[in-house]
């Protein structure tokens, strides 16, 4: 079974992964500091964007997975991964603003949003209800 869905998804989370990084290592670059933030607010907001995203995207990907090969999937499941990588992305840009920032908050929220959506898909369908 492939699972398309997943595949796809792990592909453009990747390429977000990167993203990322090349955004810290920019920052990092032209500030000369070679290990942790050197107290560089910038540089520490784009270290932050870029580890929420690993500490979340996994567990998207898992449950994504769970539920593909489960045969439960449908389309929606692919717009899903897609608005949480939108959503990723406006988090990354909000958490270049010093101070509050709606994309910072939308991409929170959709993260929550997700994980607890695609948790709750998963555990009805081991539960045998979905």
């Amino acid at each position: 079974m492939i699972l398309q869905t997943t595949l796809s998804l792990a592909a453009a989370a990747a390429v977000l992964a990167f993203w990322l990084a090349l955004r810290a290592g920019k920052v990092r670059f032209a500030a000369k500091v070679w290990h942790g933030d050197g107290e560089n607010p910038l540089l520490l907001r784009r270290m932050r964007a870029q580890a929420n995203y690993v500490e979340n995207t996994p567990f998207v990907l898992v449950l994504v997975a769970a539920i593909e090969l489960s045969g439960k999937a449908g389309p929606w499941l692919a717009y899903v991964g897609a608005v949480y990588l939108l959503a990723r992305i406006a988090h990354a840009f909000g958490m270049d603003k010093p101070d509050k920032s709606p994309l910072r908050a939308i991409g929170f929220i959709v993260t929550v949003l997700t994980l607890l959506g695609l948790a709750a898909v998963a555990a009805l369908i081991a539960a045998g209800r979905f």
